[in-house]
C-alpha cells in the first residue's frame, strides 16, 4: 500500500459505470464509501488490494470504486473559477499560453464598469500580464483579440477538457484505471 489509509479516496462511478464527473473528478473519502456501501445506497465494484477495517468482530475490504445504483443526470455546470479555467483548458484567452491555475486571473471580456456581468459569457482566463495591458478596456479598444468567444459549457465538455488535462500518475490510483478511459484510444 503506498498511501496511509486516511489518505485513500474512493472513485464514484453513475449507474452507466462511468465518472460521475471529470470536473472535478468525482472521489468520496474511502469512510463515506464504506458507509454507502454499508448502507446498501451504492454498489462496491472494486476494492483496494491488501487494505482492510477492522471492527471488534469482522474485517472489511476499504471501497477502491462505487458505483451508484440509480444514474444520476447532470443538468448544468456550476459557474465556479476551476469551471471557467477548465472550460479554456487553462490556457490564456488573449495570448493563448497555459497556465498553472495559480498564474491565471478572470477577464471580464465587457468591463464591469462598463455594464458586463460576471457571467459564463463575459468572463475567459486570463494571464496577470494580459490582464494588466487589457485593464478596464474591451478587447477592441485595447487591440487585443480573443480566441474563442467566451460560452456556456455543458458538463460533458468540461469532462472532455478535464480528460485532455495532464495528469500526474500519482493523482490517480492504479485501481481506477479500468474505469477512466474507457472513451479513449487504446495504446498499441
Amino acid at each position: 500500500m503506498n498511501a496511509p489509509i486516511g489518505d485513500l479516496r474512493t472513485l464514484v462511478l453513475n449507474a452507466d459505470m462511468q465518472p460521475l464527473s471529470w470536473a472535478p473528478l468525482s472521489v468520496w473519502s474511502w469512510q463515506d464509501a464504506f458507509v454507502a456501501v454499508m448502507q446498501q445506497r451504492v454498489i462496491q465494484v472494486k476494492t483496494y488490494e491488501d487494505v482492510k477495517v477492522y471492527s471488534a468482530s469482522q474485517s472489511f475490504e476499504v471501497p477502491a470504486v462505487i458505483a451508484l445504483k440509480r444514474y444520476r443526470k447532470r443538468k448544468s455546470a456550476a459557474f465556479t473559477r476551476y469551471h471557467v479555467f477548465l472550460r479554456d483548458e487553462f490556457t490564456c484567452q488573449y495570448c493563448g499560453q497555459r497556465f498553472p491555475a495559480k498564474e491565471l486571473t478572470f477577464d471580464h471580456v465587457v468591463p464591469r464598469s462598463r455594464g458586463g456581468v460576471s457571467s459564463w459569457t463575459n468572463i475567459v482566463a486570463c494571464c496577470g500580464a494580459d490582464n494588466l495591458r487589457k485593464g478596464n478596456l474591451t478587447p477592441q479598444q485595447a487591440g487585443m483579440r480573443l480566441l474563442r468567444q467566451p460560452f456556456i459549457p455543458t458538463p460533458y465538455e468540461l469532462d472532455a477538457a478535464a480528460r485532455r488535462l495532464p495528469r500526474m500518475k500519482t493523482e490517480l490510483h492504479q485501481t481506477w484505471m479500468d474505469f477512466l478511459y474507457w472513451g479513449s484510444e487504446l495504446e498499441t
